[in-house]
């Protein structure tokens, strides 16, 4: 669900935040405090600890200085006082180098023109804070300053502000459901991955029924790429630096990519992405005509920079696994493939019940010619084919400009997480400059070396980001095919069916189903709350009754009814399940 607070109100609320600290804490340093689509934050330098339980006192004092009607008013550079405050003079520095329009807002007491708080900032406020009644402090957290860990941690407040109360409940009730849903808290209660400092900060450690999702969506993945045409490869976890210097990426994405590792005095890195990796795949034979289109497709683990502060649980990492496709066409053939390659995509996410929340067709900024390949024409023709291929589908899109990637315009398909993240899923980046970097060449029919064009493909983003998606998207109740936990075998008495049991057990085994034998000495009803509790979607309970009859007794995932049938019944039910991806 994407929603938007009202800014100039958030902005407003975090001076507020500020004037509350400020007076609550006087050795207080402050830093950044700007509006955020939801709400606010504000980033502070506190001599001592402060602790969530603080946040009502501020929140307590914040509404009592908005009940003064503060007014927001511009205030003149000499009536900053940049004592005590060295974020504030960091950040005025920056600004007066870079010639850049420098201005200082106030609250002010309307009645004695007292200026209770006094801010560096760009502007954009609420005229009162008559106008700031409902607000939430919601929580604190550290951050580095300006999002570089070498840098000291700040504790940062959040809050939210609305117009109404109304809107304000609502939008708590929101966050309430978000917890509920988040991936890392759902993730931890069913054992799917963890993290440890000694594995380093983004980089996951996947468990045994973390291991059954990621294993059954890279089943599914491979059979989508074979029923699109894709050939697999598997090329080595990192390059040569020159290699990234060839395709451009080290001149244009080098802030995202690791330091290189000097072995026998060669640079190696830890790869970004694969495509330059294809792009030696592809130069390996003579190409003719008659060959394109090429299609590899890989798996391929990455490894990105990301600052710390922005990883999330397995949403943002630094070591991922990518569902890569490379395409390599001739100019007759691009409109087709990029069709071609969205149907794929739409199929795949459909057997996932994956909702496209909206596409982007992601275009260059025409001005920066540092961030993109300089080559008007080339930008021209490309944006133009994926504008073209769009409008044939008949989708709604938006153009974003300044988003594309250095090489080339992309499609981008996007949608909202439950944590209110807009996430890309899936990519179609169009690409004049690799072959061209790479010299890249086929024969046409007259005998005449020409370059291929190359597309780029991400069928379902990440294995980690797509994961999280999942697991917020179902509250961690996946469909049978792809839960961790399909079946939960229990005898009611371990003394008198526990061998049915086992026999059971063994052949649902073998029959390629995920199965546990629960034979605890434990109560019944104890096995079966904790089987439905880990998101068990059977269980199969198992009495004298049953072995009398040479049946099973089951329940379904969140259901009290008990069914009882025949095993081949059973197994043939689950079966047309994994069949058709339920």
């Amino acid at each position: 669900m994407k929603i938007k607070a009202n800014k100039l109100l958030n902005h407003t609320c975090s001076h507020l935040l500020g004037a509350a600290v400020e007076k609550l804490y006087p050795q207080v340093k402050l830093g950044f405090g700007p509006a955020t689509e939801e709400g606010f934050y504000y980033d502070f330098e506190f001599q001592d600890t402060i602790s969530e339980s603080e946040l009502n006192k501020i929140e307590k004092l914040m509404k009592k200085l908005a009940s003064r009607n503060l007014v927001t008013v511009q205030i003149d550079e000499k009536d900053f006082d940049f004592s005590n405050k060295p974020y504030k003079k960091e950040l005025y520095d920056e600004l007066k180098q870079k010639g850049e329009k420098i201005t200082f807002y106030a609250l002010q007491d309307p009645l004695n023109h007292e200026l209770v708080f006094k801010d560096l900032c760009a502007g954009g406020h609420v005229e009162s804070t008559k106008n700031l009644k409902n607000f939430k402090l919601l929580s604190l957290a550290g951050a580095y300053w300006r999002g570089d860990s070498n840098n000291i941690q700040l504790t940062r407040i959040y809050g939210t502000a609305w117009e109404s109360k109304e809107e304000l409940d609502t939008y708590l009730e929101l966050l309430k459901e978000r917890k509920e849903r988040d991936h890392r808290k759902i993730a931890k209660e069913m054992k799917i991955f963890t993290t440890h400092p000694l594995s380093g900060q983004g980089f996951p450690i996947w468990l045994e029924d973390g291991m059954h999702i990621h294993n059954e969506i890279r089943n599914l993945v491979l059979k989508m790429d074979r029923k699109y045409g894709f050939v697999e490869v598997l090329t080595p976890h990192f390059g040569n630096e020159e290699l990234y210097k060839i395709s451009g990426h080290l001149a244009h994405y080098k802030d995202d990519m690791f330091a290189p590792l000097i072995v026998e005095k060669e640079r190696l890195i830890p790869r970004p992405m694969t495509c330059p990796h294809h792009n030696l795949c592809y130069s390996l034979e003579k190409r003719s005509y008659r060959d394109l289109p090429i299609r590899f497709s890989e798996q391929s683990q990455l490894y990105r920079y990301e600052k710390s502060g922005a990883l999330t649980g397995l949403e943002r990492v630094r070591a991922m696994l990518l569902t890569e496709g490379h395409l390599y066409v001739r100019e007759d053939q691009i409109f087709a493939e990029i069709i071609h390659m969205y149907r794929q995509i739409e199929e795949t996410l459909k057997i996932f019940k994956t909702q496209i929340s909206f596409i982007s067709l992601s275009l260059r900024d025409p001005n920066d010619k540092q961030k993109y390949f300089n080559d008007e024409q080339m930008w021209i023709k490309s944006e133009k084919i994926l504008k073209d291929a769009l409008d044939s589908l008949n989708v709604s899109y938006e153009t974003i400009p300044g988003e594309a990637a250095f090489y080339g315009p992309k499609i981008d398909i996007q949608i909202h997480t439950a944590l209110g993240h807009e996430v890309t899923v899936a990519t179609i980046q169009l690409d004049f400059l690799q072959p061209m970097k790479f010299d890249l060449k086929y024969t046409n029919n007259d005998g005449n070396e020409i370059r291929p064009v190359m597309i780029h493909r991400g069928l379902i983003g990440t294995y980690e980001r797509f994961v999280a998606i999942l697991l917020e998207q179902t509250k961690g109740v996946l469909p049978f095919w792809l839960a961790p936990k399909q079946i939960t075998v229990i005898p009611v008495n371990l003394e008198q069916n526990l061998s049915y049991a086992k026999k059971i057990n063994d052949e649902l085994f073998a029959h390629n189903f995920r199965v546990k034998l629960d034979d605890r000495d434990e109560r019944l009803n104890k096995k079966i709350r904790e089987a439905q509790i880990s998101k068990s979607k059977f269980q199969v309970i198992l009495g004298q009754q049953e072995i009398n009859d040479n049946t099973i007794s089951y329940r379904k995932y969140g259901e009290e009814k008990t069914y009882t049938t025949k095993l081949e019944e059973f197994i043939s039910m689950l079966n047309n399940l994994k069949a058709h991806y339920e």
